[in-house]
């Protein structure tokens, strides 16, 4: 098992690499689309490299931290390293998906010179790439860590087996904790960057100065297309890394309290295993016509994805049989987890898509000015998170009852946990037809910049208008997953204080555990205002900027002269650097301190209380901004008034309010609640013994 799953993981980073060759390959079209495509891969590699070095210095200091806990006895040697390992594999998963990213887009534009198919294919295949890199190296990590531990509690401190077992998959926790602290870093610092440009190059382009979207006058319009990058390709690489990692980490503990043995323990690394090579059939698939809608081009991105599912609902039967055969019931946990995956990804297609009413009726409400816009899709927001939260529950209870949760609790648990894994199985291509959307996006940018005919850009914002849409249900993927994960994972840490000797109370008459609840509840609104209000002070720091060149530089409008991209550049990636580290901080130190002075049940309330509120409101942030979003699309298509009509910049108005919504507070919440259990159990040693409730 061991070496089938390393097998999977190096075919997913051959695949990669061939993938990679193939797209570099292609054409990058004119000097002048090479010029645009450079100024972007630049900016992208200047604002990572900065973040990188902030976070650095963050990484440095929790290794120094952890190392002394270590070196007084609270956990092994090796839980510092497993935390840098799991945060450098996530941070370079990110940046090897964006650098490939910014590469693809010029030529993506290229393409679709010739043909819409050929653009579809290398858009994805960039997407791919981000998709394949996560699993890959995701899976070398945690095969790597898992054969160290064994050797060192084998040849260097030998122990029996089963608490040899208990020992290398509480060590593994670490991780997880690395990976979920890269990635809400990327996240909150790459959704800031992305904002703000997004949101100072709107109000000041479309609403003051009347003019297009990805006009190469706006000074603004490069680090808009540079925040694409950082934000939905880096960041959501590192953040679904995290929730990879984590929902495997998760399982593979929660089968130790089941009594599964060793085989237990490799169930699920097995299972992502088997969807890597499942991932990559699917993708094989994804071709289309050259006269194809939005609703074709969208049926030949679901149709890999629902391939590769189907695949993967074959082969995990086998899995089960094979190594937990008296527990065959784990089999369909798995599958309530791969199917409740697909649902949350219809649902948020029928709330965000302009095909559908809920997005056209904001549309309409247009018609009454921007206030009634805001209204409208904050009311479609709040009902969509009605099916999301209805499908995890269901998922929750039938994977809890089939694994044999009535009869015992933890294998109950386990069965939850393989939801999450099997929610996860299809990740390389669900993740890549997520990560292709910014690609589309920078190829629609630079048609319009670099001046190509209009049959190009047609063909750039057919793939555009799909990318929004694939965006948009990649976010209700990866909330729903972080749902389900982040459940096991507080399984996990009852199971861990246990270990530790500690009794817990869980009872709903326990103060303690109600008090963390409310604070639990609180947190994800607390953490939202602090992004929300970053990206505010980011984008008017933009729009200010914006308004001085148009301002000061003489023959900008008449595109005579050309604007300052790179001082815009510049602006915004210190702003989201200085305003990324309260409230990446403060989810960090929330457990520890609740744990200290509340007890562990406390902290159990906090985990849970945050999971309930910051599933919905993600949902609600998510799907308000899609709508928002597509809603404003589906105007500039030329309906209700198209383009430069008052109906549109009211529409404009929504889709500004809804950016941060959808691309900052509502995608890093479901980092939160997952990096708040991970640094929960890290810790848990250390509040058992050190807190004020004992």
């Amino acid at each position: 098992m061991f070496y089938f799953v390393l097998l999977s993981a190096v075919s997913a980073l051959l695949f990669v690499g061939y993938l990679i060759k193939t797209i570099l390959k292609q054409s990058e079209g004119t000097p002048e689309m090479k010029g645009i495509a450079a100024a972007v891969q630049e900016g992208a590699r200047a604002f990572l490299k900065r973040q990188y070095k902030s976070v650095g210095i963050f990484f440095g200091l929790v290794f120094l931290i952890l190392l002394y806990l270590s070196l007084k006895g609270y956990f092994v040697i090796f839980v510092p390293i497993a935390f840098l390992s799991g945060g450098f594999f996530s941070g370079l998963c990110g940046y090897i998906g964006m650098i490939i990213a910014t590469k693809s887009s010029a030529r993506t534009t290229e393409a679709c010179r010739h043909s819409l198919n050929k653009g579809l294919r290398i858009a994805f295949s960039s997407g791919t790439v981000m998709g394949l890199l996560v699993v890959g190296i995701g899976l070398i990590d945690l095969s790597i860590g898992y054969f160290l531990l064994d050797w060192y509690y084998t040849h260097i401190q030998p122990c029996a087996e089963a608490l040899k077992i208990q020992n290398i998959t509480s060590s593994m926790l670490c991780f997880g904790m690395g990976a979920s602290a890269m990635a809400l870093f990327a996240r909150v610092g790459g959704g800031i960057f992305t904002k703000a440009a997004d949101i100072g190059a709107d109000l000041v382009g479309k609403i003051e100065k009347n003019i297009p979207e990805d006009d190469p006058r706006n000074p603004a319009v490069i680090a808009d297309n540079v925040g694409d990058n950082v934000g939905d390709v880096a960041g959501m690489g590192a953040d679904l890394y995290e929730s990879y990692v984590d929902a495997i980490i998760a399982t593979m503990a929660l089968a130790v309290a089941a009594g599964l043995g060793l085989r237990g323990v490799f169930v699920p690394l097995v299972m992502a295993a088997a969807g890597i090579i499942c991932s990559i059939i699917g993708t094989l698939f994804v071709r289309s016509s050259e006269k194809a809608d939005q609703g074709a081009l969208l049926f030949s991105l679901r149709r890999g994805i629902f391939i590769s599912a189907l695949l993967i609902a074959g082969v995990t039967f086998f899995i089960v049989q094979r190594n937990i055969g008296n527990h065959i019931g784990v089999y369909f946990s798995l599958l309530s987890g791969l199917i409740a995956g697909l649902i949350l990804g219809i649902s948020t297609e029928c709330f965000t898509s302009s095909r559908y009413r809920w997005t056209r009726s904001i549309a309409e409400s247009a018609k009454t000015g921007p206030a009634t816009v805001i209204i409208n899709g904050l009311s479609v927001g709040m009902l969509s998170t009605f099916v999301p939260v209805i499908t995890v529950a269901m998922a929750i209870l039938g994977s809890y009852y089939f694994a044999g949760g009535f009869g015992n609790s933890n294998l109950g648990l386990y069965g939850v946990g393989v939801a999450a894994v099997g929610m996860l199985s299809t990740l390389g291509i669900t993740l890549a037809t997520d990560a292709y959307g910014p690609v589309a996006d920078n190829a629609g940018g630079i048609a319009e910049m670099s001046h190509q005919p209009p049959e190009v850009r047609k063909r750039t914002d057919a793939l555009d208008a799909l990318g929004n849409t694939t965006a948009a249900t990649g976010k209700g993927f990866a909330i729903g997953s972080a749902a389900l994960t982040a459940l096991a994972l507080i399984a996990a840490y009852r199971e861990h204080v246990h270990i530790l000797g500690r009794d817990i109370d869980l009872s709903l008459l326990n103060p303690r555990l109600i008090s963390g609840l409310f604070i639990g509840g609180m947190l994800p609104f607390f953490f939202s205002s602090l992004l929300l209000k970053a990206v505010g002070k980011a984008a008017g720091k933009i729009v200010e900027e914006v308004r001085r060149q148009f301002k000061q530089i003489k023959g900008l409008m008449s595109g005579k002269e050309k604007p300052d991209y790179a001082r815009c550049i510049n602006i915004v990636t210190k702003a989201a650097q200085k305003e990324m580290i309260f409230p990446s901080l403060s989810a960090i130190i929330a457990p520890i301190v609740v744990g200290l002075l509340i007890g562990v049940e406390g902290v159990v309330g906090l985990l849970s209380g945050a999971l309930v509120s910051g599933f919905a409101l993600a949902i609600m942030m998510a799907n308000s901004g899609g709508a928002w979003d597509n809603a404003k699309k589906y105007i500039e298509e030329g309906n209700l008034g198209g383009k430069g009509s008052d109906i549109h910049k009211a529409a404009v108005v929504g889709d500004t309010v809804g950016d941060p919504c959808k691309d900052t507070a509502g995608p890093a919440l479901n980092i939160l609640i997952k990096l708040m259990s991970m640094v929960s159990m890290v810790f848990a040693s250390f509040i058992v013994r050190h807190s004020l409730f004992k």
